[in-house]
């Protein structure tokens, strides 16, 4: 719930005020991909917010089924080493799911990460500067980012494209 803060204007010897709560605590979790069509070459990116609560196995399975009620035909998911990825439910899950095959991205590689560059953007310039008190007030903050977002081609191709991965677009 801490604000990210960013340079900003103001007006010339009053230094902008950004109110909020102190040591609040309240958290959003969100679990997320961008998506390549390879025959449109067009972009998607899908979201899963959870307030107050950890990414669990069992919500990164509800994740992989609903990207498979929206993407047709099969799916290379490049996924990072994270502990939740790798459990033992969501490898029983991906085992009988022949239509989705994982590639893992190496460890402690972040900026390899597609996704990582969306969760950058939402937070350095959409959610940057405002001290929302309220878990509801940030839920809704994250998922307008996120339909702007997922509306703006040439985003979510600039968030491949700083992955530096020779993804043809």
């Amino acid at each position: 719930m801490d604000p990210t803060v960013r340079r900003t204007w103001g007006l010339r010897a009053k230094t902008p005020l950004l109110p909020h709560r102190l040591r609040h605590w309240g958290k959003i979790s969100g679990i997320g991909a961008v998506t390549i069509s390879p025959r449109r070459r067009r972009l998607g990116l899908y979201l899963h917010l959870y307030p107050k609560a950890n990414i669990s196995q069992e919500a990164a399975i509800c994740f992989l089924r609903d990207l498979r009620r929206h993407l047709r035909g099969p799916i290379v998911l490049v996924w990072d080493r994270w502990s939740v990825h790798r459990g033992q439910k969501v490898r029983r899950y991906l085992e009988g799911q022949s239509a989705i095959r994982v590639e893992w991205l190496p460890p402690y590689a972040p900026e390899l990460n597609p996704m990582d560059k969306g969760w950058g953007w939402m937070k350095g310039h959409r959610l940057a500067n405002h001290g929302l008190s309220e878990i509801e007030e940030l839920t809704e903050a994250v998922a307008d980012a996120h339909q702007i977002a997922r509306q703006r081609q040439d985003l979510l191709q600039g968030f491949v494209r700083a992955t530096g991965l020779p993804i043809r677009l």
